[in-house]
């Protein structure tokens, strides 16, 4: 309780795993323990583990936190599932997340490719902000590519956050064809250019702001004007 209180914790992901249900009731007796004046309290989420185990014993995990245990990876991997599922499940390949009971009695490399279409599918159709988002996230973007995410990563690193997506040509081996396929699906908030934050391609900028101009409005005004 002293934890959560020093902190500030809102949130506490617990595992489905084995023992969930009895953790979930630790955490529940702690959370009545605590003073109501106290502020108030966190909320504990049951999330699905599926695949951290193989997430914790992993190359990537083992560059993002190399001096902590295995056991202690698979519980940071938990946490961030509850704060963005999509960035965190990318780092997994998709058959260790356990799609069917008969996965193993189709063609593996056929079962292969289909997942990661779905997977890439998925990132694009969300978007993803290129100024926060880790390589293995940037790696399913149409377009880029495990090389190109260390590459992009590596300047963000170097030189700080992007202004605009017309900085990602500034990219080493970053051309103008890569930039092509993979600028509509990477977002840019508050950045120079308030439709970097949209799915509006580079390309058709000019176009859309002759359509928000024609209706008198602002561009910037209009971005997350849910009765627009």
């Amino acid at each position: 309780a002293k934890l959560i209180r020093l902190h500030k914790v809102e949130l506490i992901s617990i595992g489905n795993g084995t023992g969930s249900r009895e953790t979930e009731k630790l955490v529940a007796d702690m959370l009545s323990d605590m003073p109501a004046d106290g502020g108030p309290k966190p909320l504990k989420v049951i999330v699905s583990e599926a695949g951290a185990s193989v997430y914790s014993a992993s190359a990537t995990a083992a560059a993002e936190f190399p001096g902590l245990d295995v056991s202690l990876r698979g519980a940071v991997s938990i946490a961030r599932r509850l704060q963005d599922p999509l960035a965190e499940l990318v780092k997994i390949e998709p058959k260790s997340i356990g799609v069917g009971q008969y996965q193993h009695d189709v063609d593996q490399y056929r079962l292969g490719r289909s997942l990661e279409a779905v997977v890439e599918d998925a990132v694009n159709a969300v978007g993803v902000d290129l100024n926060t988002a880790s390589a293995p996230l940037l790696a399913r973007v149409s377009g880029l590519g495990a090389s190109l995410a260390d590459a992009i990563v590596a300047r963000r690193d170097a030189t700080g956050p992007f202004a605009s997506r017309k900085d990602l040509l500034k990219v080493p081996r970053l051309g103008p064809r890569a930039f092509e396929q993979s600028a509509g699906f990477l977002r840019i908030a508050n950045g120079s250019e308030p439709l970097d934050a949209s799915s509006v391609h580079p390309e058709a900028y000019g176009v859309a702001k002759k359509i928000v101009a024609a209706c008198g409005r602002d561009v910037r005004s209009l971005m997350g004007d849910s009765a627009a």
